[in-house]
């Protein structure tokens, strides 16, 4: 019988997935809303030293995301724990896939000690996948979170998971920790799994978010999407209930941008009035925050977004009472 792990031990590393499409495909030009300057402020280089010295991983750079000028400037970064191959090949995505290595047991003390550094009020947690590992990373998750509670305990946190399949007990590991606010992202709607995110599962990944919520009700969860991927307008506000009906608070919308000729091309560029009508159209569907836009991200304005959410869950229990 074929195991994961004989899959993985069998794989390449690969910065780009193999599977992917052809490289001379035709490519869509940008248009200017989705266009951004290139970083080079005191404060982004601030930040990066901050993350070099730690001998840290970030997300915003492995994979590639066109808002890491403005954030690290800000000093807001998100950190990807657990190494920096994953041992999935999604089409979307430029992280590497292949073999990870061993789990460094002196992440979450350098990850906590980098929160503490760049005095962030609010931080984003994110991984690759661990498939090799029994429970997926879960407890790794957990003594992160311990890890920066104790060194800023009044900092907030938001974890981005991936989905634990197959990794019986493994949620329950990482909502015992009490992080603030659980992120799980279905990337795109079911009728893209296969081509898309063919490693998981579309109704796998509703049930997690949804089990969140059964063990910590207080936990708020979120879920994004990347449009432009060939997906139906009538796709995506299925998935909107479908998120409502796992109790989701909050949902972020962006666009797909191709990291490169080998990852899924984009299909098309969707315009700043379709983002718009769909966060109208989210919270209309119950959403306690739905963030639409080009250039949004799962961890972008991921501070300013919790304060909103916050308060839009103290507004409505208020008006409840």
């Amino acid at each position: 019988m074929v195991t994961v792990l004989d899959t993985i031990a069998n794989a390449p590393r690969l910065r780009h997935p193999e599977k992917a499409h052809k490289p001379d495909q035709d490519v869509l030009r940008k248009p200017d809303w989705i266009r951004v300057k290139a970083p080079v402020s005191k404060g982004y280089a601030e930040t990066r030293e901050i993350v070099k010295s730690n001998k840290l991983v970030t997300v915003c750079e492995e994979a590639g995301c066109p808002n890491i000028g403005e954030c690290w400037d800000k000093k807001h970064a998100t950190f990807m724990i657990m190494g920096e191959i994953c041992t999935r090949a999604c089409a979307f995505c430029n992280v590497a896939t292949g073999i990870p290595t061993a789990l460094d047991p002196d992440e979450p003390a350098r990850v906590a000690h980098a929160v503490k550094q760049m005095g962030l009020t609010h931080v984003v947690i994110t991984s690759v996948d661990r498939d090799d590992l029994a429970d997926g990373g879960a407890q790794h998750f957990a003594e992160v979170i311990r890890a920066i509670r104790a060194a800023t305990p009044s900092t907030t946190i938001e974890i981005l998971t991936p989905d634990f399949l197959r990794k019986e007990g493994a949620l329950e590991i990482v909502v015992a920790a009490k992080p603030d606010v659980f992120n799980h992202n279905l990337e795109t709607v079911p009728s893209n799994y296969l081509t898309v995110r063919p490693g998981a599962r579309y109704f796998h990944s509703i049930r997690l978010l949804q089990r969140v919520k059964e063990i910590d009700p207080s936990i708020f969860t979120k879920s994004g999407i990347m449009v432009g991927l060939g997906e139906e307008r009538n796709e995506i506000l299925q998935l909107m209930d479908d998120l409502r009906s796992a109790n989701v608070d909050f949902m972020t919308i962006g666009q797909y941008l191709q990291p490169s000729k080998k990852h899924h091309p984009v299909i098309r560029f969707v315009t700043p009035e379709e983002f718009k009508s769909f966060e109208t159209i989210g919270r209309t569907k119950g959403f306690l925050l739905v963030a639409s836009s080009p250039l949004t991200r799962s961890s972008h304005h991921a501070g300013d977004d919790f304060a909103r959410l916050r308060a839009a869950r103290e507004a409505l229990l208020a008006k409840s009472a």
